[in-house]
C-alpha cells in the first residue's frame, strides 16, 4: 500500500463537545475523502500538538468511543484521532472490504491531518484492524496495540475459535459463515432497534455479561457512552457492523505474523465476547509483542485499559 496519498480535508462537521483548535482540551470533527472518492468522518482529542494515535473502535461502534476525557489525554501529550470505519456513522459504506482495507483508510486519514508517523490502538473489533496497519503501513506505524482482540478465523481451527465464545458472538459469527444474506437478516433487524432504542438493545445486563463485565456496564458514565455511541454507529445502517463481521470470517489480507513493530496485547481471562485464547494466539506469532493477560477481567474492563496502552504507545 503506498504512503503518500492525496486525500481533501473537508470542514463538514462543527465541533461535538468542544472549543477550537487552539483550545488545548479540544474536540473536533471533520470529514476526508479517501483516495477512492469516500467520506470517513473523524474526531480528535487530547492535545493538538501531542504525539498521533489513531484509535480504532469495536464492533459494532463509533468514532464516539470508548475514548478518555481530553482532561487526561493532555498532560500526557497525546493526540488521539478516532473515525467511523465504512458503514459505521458519517463514513460512506464500502460493501465486501477486508480487515486490511483499515490500512489504507488510515493512511488516508493521517495524510489529510499532516501526519506522517503515528501509532495505532484497537479494542475488540478494532483489534484486527490496527493490527491490519501495523502489518501493511511499517514505514508509518510506530507502535500497535490490540485489547481483547479477536484471531483469524482460517489459521485457528473452527472449535478453537469458537471455545469459550458468548451464545450471541457464536449466532453472530455462525450467521457470517453461512453468507452475506442470512447475516444481514439477523444484524439489519437489531441494527434498526438499536437506532431506535439504544438503551433497550445494549449489553448492559444480559445473562451471558460476567460478573467483571457486569460491573463495568453498571458505570453510569460508560453506560452513557455506550448509548452515544451504539446510537451513532446505527444511525443510518447496520452495514458497518456486517461488513465488520463478513471480514473477520475471511481471510484478513495480511498474516499477523508480518508485524515488525513492536505490538501491545491485552486481554483478561473471564472474556466471552472475544476469549482470550484468541490473543494468546497473536502472541505466539506477533515478534515484538508484549502482551498482558488480567487474571479475572472480562471484555469491557478494556475501557480502562485505554489510557495505560495509550501511555505505552508514545513510549
Amino acid at each position: 500500500m503506498t504512503a503518500s496519498l492525496s486525500s481533501v480535508h473537508e470542514a463538514r462537521m462543527p465541533a461535538r463537545r468542544g472549543g477550537e483548535r487552539g483550545n488545548p482540551l479540544f474536540v473536533t470533527g471533520s470529514t476526508v475523502r479517501t483516495r477512492d472518492g469516500r467520506a470517513l468522518t473523524y474526531e480528535e482529542h487530547g492535545d493538538p500538538s501531542g504525539r498521533p494515535v489513531i484509535l480504532m473502535h469495536g464492533t459494532p461502534g463509533s468514532r464516539l468511543g470508548p475514548i478518555p476525557r481530553a482532561s487526561r489525554l493532555y498532560p500526557l501529550g497525546v493526540r488521539v484521532i478516532t473515525y467511523d470505519r465504512p458503514g459505521y456513522g458519517g463514513s460512506d459504506h464500502l460493501p465486501e472490504r477486508f480487515v486490511a482495507h483499515a490500512a489504507a483508510d488510515a493512511a488516508d486519514l493521517a495524510d489529510a491531518l499532516g501526519i506522517e508517523r503515528f501509532a495505532v490502538v484497537g479494542r475488540s473489533g478494532g483489534g484486527p484492524h490496527a493490527l491490519a496497519c501495523a502489518a501493511l503501513l511499517p514505514d508509518r506505524v510506530v507502535r500497535a496495540a490490540a485489547l481483547v482482540s479477536i484471531a483469524p478465523y482460517a489459521p485457528m481451527d473452527r472449535e478453537t475459535w469458537f471455545a469459550g465464545m458468548s451464545e450471541g458472538n457464536r449466532i453472530e459469527y455462525s450467521a457470517a459463515e453461512a453468507g452475506r444474506e442470512k447475516l444481514e437478516a439477523l444484524l439489519g433487524e437489531l441494527g434498526s432497534l438499536i437506532r431506535e432504542d439504544p438503551e433497550a438493545h445494549l449489553p448492559f445486563d444480559r445473562a451471558e455479561l460476567t460478573r467483571a463485565d457486569r460491573a463495568v456496564m453498571a458505570d453510569f458514565g460508560i453506560r452513557g457512552m455506550m448509548r452515544a455511541n451504539f446510537g451513532e454507529a446505527m444511525r443510518v445502517s447496520a452495514d458497518g457492523w456486517i461488513d465488520d463481521t463478513l471480514s473477520f470470517v475471511r481471510p484478513w489480507g495480511f498474516d499477523p505474523a508480518a508485524i515488525a513493530v513492536p505490538v501491545r496485547l491485552w486481554h483478561g481471562t473471564e472474556d466471552v465476547h472475544s476469549p482470550v485464547a484468541h490473543t494468546e494466539w497473536l502472541s505466539a506469532r506477533i515478534a515484538q509483542a508484549n502482551t498482558v493477560i488480567q487474571s479475572g477481567a472480562g471484555h469491557f474492563a478494556s475501557i480502562a485499559e485505554i489510557l495505560r496502552t495509550l501511555s505505552w504507545l508514545i513510549a
